[in-house]
């Protein structure tokens, strides 16, 4: 497993490519004259979104950062890495910009989502979505994830509020380079602050226990947003504490088969749960 980010996608030669190959600043950076804010769509440990124009014209989504969440450093090589990832099954990054004004600004700018995170819309849409949707929401994450893998890219906290969803019930996967911050930062938080932060409830043993982060935590995670989608947006372990959630994994019981699970689709998610990550499938084999 990865204790920390990978800064460059590892080929299966070994060797690391060049992050946004063939781009520079002047084709990724926006100009933030250019953006207009629209309304607030939400906060997370990092900043908020909002809905927002790019030339008056295109409807997007634009993410700021508050101080000192990321060193703008980090923050552009981060985003030159998420610039080279491109998928119909992954939201897409348009840009990136930072505005100077008193403080400094980052802005993620991507795709807008027309009905937003998925787990919201699971919740507001209880009793309508049939089985074949809520499976086709879980291929569809899947393949964004199956391109993350085979681009050695690790995600580190895929769950159903880090996915979005487009007016034909299509899902992508968002946040796959911002989250990797938040889950680093908050790893420590985990060891400092008896888990109030780490994503306990989605995480495998190897990342509550050792911090290690690899395209199997991930698979493990997905196991736990089929279940999130299969529930119809339910809180995995419910009302349980984070020490009897851990305690509850390490002893190997897992989430129970939600009622809108066939068996056949329950075995795959109690598949991504094997204590031991070389135990769990790939992407590519889900």
């Amino acid at each position: 497993g990865l204790t920390t980010r990978l800064r460059y996608p590892v080929g299966s030669d070994g060797c690391s490519s060049t992050a946004t190959a063939g781009l520079n600043y002047e084709e990724w950076g926006l100009n933030p004259s250019e953006l207009m804010f629209i309304k607030k769509l939400g906060c997370g440990q990092i900043g908020v979104a909002y809905l927002s124009k790019w030339r008056a014209t295109i409807k997007v989504a634009i993410k700021t950062t508050n101080e000192g969440a990321m060193s703008e450093d980090d923050f552009m090589e981060e985003a030159q890495l998420m610039m080279k990832l491109s998928h119909p099954k992954l939201v897409q990054l348009y840009g990136v910009c930072t505005h100077h004004v008193m403080i400094t600004t980052l802005y993620v700018v991507t795709e807008f989502m027309e009905n937003g995170c998925l787990l919201h819309y699971l919740r507001q849409r209880r009793g309508e979505l049939g089985r074949d949707v809520l499976l086709s929401m879980c291929q569809d994450v899947c393949k964004g994830m199956e391109y993350l893998e085979r681009n050695s890219f690790i995600h580190c906290d895929l769950a159903a509020r880090n996915c979005l969803v487009n007016t034909d019930n299509t899902v992508k996967v968002s946040d796959f380079g911002i989250a990797r911050y938040e889950a680093i930062d908050t790893v420590a938080l985990f060891s400092k602050r008896t888990g109030a932060k780490l994503p306990i409830k989605w995480s495998s043993p190897e990342v509550f226990h050792f911090k290690k982060y690899s395209s199997k935590s991930d698979v493990w995670s997905f196991g736990v947003l089929m279940w999130e989608v299969f529930t119809e947006g339910k809180m995995p372990f419910e009302n349980k504490a984070y020490s009897e959630v851990v305690h509850e994994i390490s002893h190997g019981n897992q989430l129970y088969q939600p009622h809108l699970a066939s068996h056949s689709v329950y075995r795959v998610m109690y598949s991504c749960w094997n204590k031991k990550p070389e135990g769990c499938p790939t992407f590519a084999e889900l």
